[in-house]
């Protein structure tokens, strides 16, 4: 098997991970609460990585750089890690309320809305947007009509409307991700921004919630599930894999995330929808495979 081919297979599990973990996430709440579940599975994918940012370290002795730049470079690892945990914590969190009072494949479908977000953020930012965005921006909007405005009061439910917000707040993330990711080591960056975000949950998990040592071992699988496989293994796979692989291939298989948010919730959860709903979700996976269209030559400008 071909290196782009072992990537791709990568990508593809990783998807899989990703949308089963609402899953995790939804089920998690019969136990305990959500900065409780939160704080904890974030906090252990910040320490499942501790290891593998020290192995990755010593295989690539050669790429360090003068005392001076290393230093530099640590130095951004950090500030980046802790704003980007500081926008992870916010969007993890609105994604985890979110989800108790909603279905995980409708969460799976919204949270990819964060497609849509990342443009109208660039604009506020004054950054250039591709054109084909917008299309993107409206497809989003339509999808979102059919998936959870189910009457004509034109009003989002409530579990919908903290998992919209979280799209908005990854979208924030992936801004920040964008600005200090080329600068720094990515795995690295990562490790703190999980630590970040983990550590935060878990002083909110002590401030408004009530921590209970036996509801969290009872709710150990889908906090392990959450916190080893979707952010730790998870992380690590898209980073060695997009290694080898062509970025539209890779957000591709990325995206199909959603998708396996509702076969999971509909296999594991007995999750149904209807057929807007599901309309809904293809027009909302849409948006997301055209926004992964790649770029015409001589736009290089446009971002």
């Amino acid at each position: 098997m071909s290196k782009k081919m072992q990537s791709n297979v990568l990508l593809l599990i990783t998807a899989i991970i990703w949308g089963s973990a609402f899953v995790a996430q939804k089920s998690g709440m019969d136990y305990i609460e959500p900065f409780t579940f939160n704080g904890i599975r974030t906090f252990i994918g910040g320490l499942v990585l501790i290891p593998v940012v020290l192995i990755m370290g010593k295989k690539q002795p050669e790429i360090q750089e003068s005392p001076e730049g290393e230093k530099k470079t640590d130095k951004l690892a950090v500030i980046g890690g802790i704003c980007c945990g500081l926008a992870l914590f916010a969007a993890s969190s609105l994604q985890q309320f979110g989800v108790s009072y909603t279905t995980a494949g409708k969460a799976g479908f919204i949270t990819t809305l964060y497609v849509v977000f990342v443009p109208i953020i660039s604009v506020i930012i004054r950054k250039k947007v591709r054109p084909i965005m917008w299309l993107c921006v409206l497809l989003g909007a339509i999808g979102l009509y059919l998936l959870c405005m189910t009457d004509a009061s034109f009003s989002l439910a409530f579990g919908d409307t903290l998992v919209l917000l979280c799209a908005a707040a990854f979208g924030v993330h992936i801004m920040v991700v964008d600005h200090f990711s080329p600068k720094t080591d990515g795995i690295k960056m990562s490790c703190i921004q999980f630590l970040t975000a983990g550590g935060i949950g878990i002083i909110c998990m002590f401030i408004f919630e009530n921590p209970d040592i036996n509801a969290i071992l009872e709710c150990a699988v889908p906090i392990l599930y959450a916190g080893v496989l979707s952010c730790g293994l998870g992380y690590t796979f898209q980073v060695v894999a997009q290694k080898h692989a062509e970025p539209t291939v890779a957000s591709l298989l990325m995206s199909l995330e959603s998708v396996f948010a509702v076969v999971a919730g509909a296999i594991l959860l007995h999750e149904s929808m209807s057929g807007r709903e599901l309309l809904g979700c293809a027009v909302i996976f849409a948006a997301v495979i055209i926004s992964q269209l790649p770029e015409k030559k001589g736009k290089e400008g446009e971002a």
